[in-house]
């Protein structure tokens, strides 16, 4: 493999006689290696009964110079397209033709109340690895076309050749178990024909008329040059979601970020929630990890209701100042849609009646605070509520998008446990989503597995490759600072500087009106994100608010609070003192009396675990790389040798 990103390439041919001989499978496994992916037995399975299927529909078209893939990573993402087919259509137009293969049975799948989503026996589809919701011996997945749109939209976004639509794209599934013109035949429904009809679903019974298809999409061949044409592509640089959420809220362009996988799963309960919305109230969670685009979804459903014709009292809110006013920084001058967004702190009921609102989608939810009061709450507005029931209350629908281990201090509060017990307090229904697939970190889920496992003491079985993630440890912060600069100069690229919090924050300017630079490692000195108590802010630099957004914000290091719900291309992380390496017991430890900010301090029992958070919320803020340098000595020479040795 040299890292296309493909686990199976073949000519028709070579693909024809590896499934008569049985070297299909071997082939694909050998390849997966190379990615450190570890396919289970029931995935094997899997393979060996799509790739039979495929060369079965590929010779009753007719097709003879096709090329073949199976399992192609998408770009940015670790998930896998199922198989995708290369070559010329009637028109003689170079055309790509990707495959949602289901092994899935008419009586396996079974409608739920959620439109959109179905429940499928565990033992009717062995490919579908996303464990949205499971029990009862079943799993939640989304109607295939969704899935193949999806799929559709995102490759088209990234892949030049295919945005520049010198290839033609298209895609369909293929669920070769299943018979149309049996019953249940669920996946069939007429609410389904407008999808159906953009992005179709074959039937087992319907392989003769996907054949003939086949035959008018690649009949011409040259599958080969097609191939190679689309695989060394340039690759479009990662959207960031700041820059393309006008795009997304003020023109209700959705497809300015497709959704994919379990992302459609969540966005289908949140909107199933909504056509059938009532007088009891509904409540859901969607749990992910850094970059698994709870926001994304946030944004994508305020973009669709917004714009319905279906008039929603809908907001949008999160307790991130910097996130809120990064969003509506990018949305014109006098747009309403700046109306939608409001601190959670805003929801409070001498402001809100309850189900005034009918969906308030919460964002960066493990950020909620124990009270509904702060500072600046009124004497006559404060309530004894707490900030999660203020939530509940003012909202028929309440859509909490989390990650629970990104707990960083004691007045943040949120968690879904906390959130299941507000449900069952004010009678809500409840539902609950998790997003496995990250699109942080170049999509290397082998970093940051290795990155948790690290952080938390867990024994070290994951690794990446170099090409897979771009990791650097520094010998010192001045040629790690000079690197992010490099970085972030380069058009259309972002990167910051971040840090633990283990120097002062200086609340006012020196005598000479300057930021008083606080990050000091020897000769290296660098002032913090500016302080909110500094109103008369030197010319060249930004609000703290603005650090991650505004291009003045490389001159200055950011801490947790400024980049928690960011993404950068690249990230430079200093790991302060607070966290080391023990050589003795042999693991890292963290270390309470290096640090300097005080509501950390102030609650010691937990200062580990918010430690170890803070450092995981940094090293993840990257899309394409992350450079550290470690105050620590033996911390700096133990991370070097766990990387030393990946293969």
């Amino acid at each position: 493999m040299t890292g296309k990103r493909v686990l199976y390439q073949e000519p028709q041919a070579t693909f024809f006689h590896d499934v008569m001989t049985n070297l299909f499978t071997d082939k694909m496994t050998k390849a997966a290696t190379y990615y450190n992916l570890h396919p289970s037995n029931p995935e094997l399975m899997s393979w060996g009964n799509n790739a039979p299927k495929i060369k079965d529909l590929l010779q009753l078209s007719g097709v003879t110079d096709t090329y073949v893939t199976f399992e192609y990573l998408v770009p940015y993402n670790m998930k896998r397209i199922d198989c995708i087919l290369y070559g010329r259509n009637s028109q003689n137009q170079g055309n790509v033709v990707h495959i949602e293969l289901k092994q899935w049975d008419n009586k396996g799948v079974r409608d739920t109340d959620c439109e959109g989503n179905f429940n499928v026996d565990e033992d009717s589809d062995t490919t579908f690895q996303v464990q949205a919701y499971t029990g009862g011996g079943h799993r939640l997945v989304s109607h295939p076309s969704q899935q193949v749109r999806g799929y559709n939209d995102y490759l088209t976004g990234f892949i030049e050749i295919l945005s520049s639509k010198e290839l033609h794209i298209e895609g369909l599934a293929y669920c070769y178990n299943y018979r149309k013109n049996k019953t249940p035949n669920t996946l069939f429904d007429e609410k389904y024909s407008e999808l159906l009809q953009a992005y179709k679903t074959y039937a087992g019974d319907e392989v003769q008329e996907l054949a003939q298809h086949l035959q008018q999409a690649l009949g011409n061949g040259d599958g080969e040059t097609i191939f190679h044409k689309m695989i060394n592509s340039p690759i479009r640089p990662s959207k960031k979601l700041l820059e393309s959420a006008a795009n997304l809220i003020h023109e209700g362009n959705v497809s300015a970020f497709a959704l994919i996988e379990e992302q459609i799963i969540a966005r289908n309960v949140i909107l199933d929630k909504i056509r059938k919305i009532g007088n009891k109230k509904s409540i859901i969670i969607v749990k992910g990890g850094p970059g698994t685009g709870k926001t994304v979804i946030a944004l994508h459903i305020l973009a669709l209701l917004a714009g319905n014709k279906k008039s929603y009292n809908i907001r949008y809110a999160t307790k991130s100042k910097p996130l809120l006013e990064g969003v509506k920084d990018r949305l014109p001058r006098g747009s309403k849609a700046k109306l939608l967004f409001s601190n959670v702190t805003q929801f409070i009921p001498a402001n809100c009646e309850p189900n005034n609102i009918d969906v308030l989608l919460v964002d960066e939810a493990h950020r909620i605070s124990n009270s509904a009061n702060n500072q600046y709450t009124p004497t006559d507005k404060r309530t004894n509520l707490t900030q999660i029931q203020t939530i509940v209350q003012a909202a028929k629908i309440s859509v909490f998008f989390i990650d629970d281990k990104q707990a960083i201090r004691s007045v943040e509060i949120g968690s879904s446990q906390l959130i299941r017990e507000c449900a069952k307090e004010y009678n809500a229904d409840i539902a609950e989503v998790e997003l496995k697939s990250q699109f942080r970190c170049n999509g290397s889920d082998n970093y940051l597995d290795w990155l948790e496992q690290v952080i938390y003491n867990e024994p070290v079985k994951s690794s990446f490759k170099e090409d897979e993630f771009d990791f650097k440890i520094f010998d010192d912060p001045q040629t790690l600072y000079d690197e992010i600069k490099r970085k972030d100069s380069i058009d259309g690229q972002s990167a910051r500087l971040t840090a633990g919090f283990c120097w002062p924050w200086s609340s006012s300017l020196d005598e000479n009106g300057d930021f008083v630079k606080d990050v000091t490692i020897g000769n290296f000195a660098m002032p913090w994100e500016t302080k909110d108590t500094i109103t008369n802010i030197p010319k060249g630099y930004v609000k703290w608010y603005e650090w991650a957004y505004k291009p003045e914000g490389i001159k200055q290091v950011g801490c947790i609070y400024t980049a928690q719900g960011f993404e950068f291309d690249y990230i430079g992380v200093i790991i302060g003192p607070d966290l080391r390496y023990d050589t003795e017991q042999q693991c890292l430890i963290t270390d309470i009396k290096e640090i300097k900010n005080p509501m950390l301090k102030r609650n010691a029992a937990y200062f580990d675990n918010y430690a170890r958070n803070i450092y995981r919320v940094l090293m993840s803020r990257g899309m394409k790389g992350c450079y550290v340098y470690c105050c620590d000595e033996n911390l700096k020479e133990y991370l070097r040798a766990k990387i030393r040795d990946r293969k």
